[in-house]
């Protein structure tokens, strides 16, 4: 039965006040997720860069959509999507679905490894040395690898040239990964007593426990950000292109079934005898008779 237009007047007022309550009064109304734009989201979310939100992350989903909103000042959600399956608005309802949480040196022994184990062998040899941070976000994966590659150099008196690739589906991070520009909580984030930090970062006391840091050029020179979306078939890399390559944490926001492709994607380009490192809680999957573990995560590829 139609409701009587009185009613749908008052109806009509009282979603409007709702949603101004929810945008906190004055300026433009934010508009109220329901389930249906949750679950367009947790859709077209996959559908884009593969990012895997089961019902648990409802309510990071909403936090995320109500974000957007404020910073596309999103009026109408049917009317958001409807665009945003066009095309329109992807790369920014991408950025704010990523997850950026990393730091300098982060699982530490992955980079003593880096420097004592794979270094000596690769940087006596007369070719350019290759590395791959896959998921670099903001760029401190990148910066930590190329100051101890070229701590490396100087340890083990090589002259080999190093190419570090930095890749990430977030543009926004990228942005900040280039400028290099970091604010560092020692007390959060130690850092390392092995490398003279200072020989490859500009660094400044702010407080007790905090600290800026800054690349210097000879870290920028040899590091190359740009985005690439995991999630797609074909990486714009050489076969067997890289030594090393830096997947780590990035993994667990995927399907085990996309997690697998996209490690057989990976390998394909990392040569053999290479290195891949992954984060603390991820598996090989299906790699495994194809490599060497050697604990704490670290793969050489054995098998191609």
């Amino acid at each position: 039965m139609e409701t009587e237009p009185s009613a749908r007047t008052n109806a009509r007022t009282n979603e409007c006040l709702i949603n101004t309550l929810a945008g906190g009064g004055g300026g433009k109304m934010s508009p109220l997720v329901s389930m249906e734009n949750i679950e367009q989201a947790r859709e077209l979310i996959y559908q884009f860069a593969g990012i895997h939100l089961p019902n648990n992350k409802n309510s990071t989903i909403k936090n995320r959509l109500e974000r957007l909103a404020r910073e596309l000042r999103i009026s109408d959600y049917i009317l958001f999507f409807k665009e945003l399956r066009r095309g329109k608005y992807k790369q920014e309802f991408i950025n704010v679905f990523t997850t950026n949480k990393t730091d300098f040196f982060r699982e530490g022994f992955h980079f003593t490894d880096l420097l004592e184990r794979v270094s000596p062998h690769f940087l006596s040899v007369e070719k350019p040395f290759r590395v791959l941070c896959a998921a670099s976000s903001t760029g401190e994966e990148a910066y930590s690898a190329a100051a101890t590659l070229l701590l490396a150099k100087e340890k083990y008196h090589s002259n080999a040239h190093i190419d570090i690739q930095a890749v990430d589906i977030d543009t926004s991070v990228l942005e900040i990964a280039r400028a290099g520009k970091y604010l560092v909580d020692t007390h959060l984030n130690p850092l390392p007593k092995w490398i003279e930090l200072q020989h490859y970062f500009d660094i400044k006391e702010k407080s007790e426990h905090e600290i800026s840091m800054c690349a210097k050029q000879i870290l920028k020179d040899i590091i190359t950000f740009k985005q690439c979306n995991l999630y797609t078939h074909g990486y714009p890399f050489g076969v067997s292109e890289f030594d090393v390559i830096f997947c780590r944490n990035v993994l667990i926001y995927f399907k085990v079934e996309d997690q697998k492709k996209i490690l057989y994607r990976l390998f394909r380009h990392l040569r053999l005898g290479g290195t891949i490192y992954l984060g603390h809680s991820e598996s090989i999957l299906d790699l495994a008779p194809k490599v060497r573990k050697l604990g704490k995560n670290i793969f050489v590829k054995v098998v191609e």
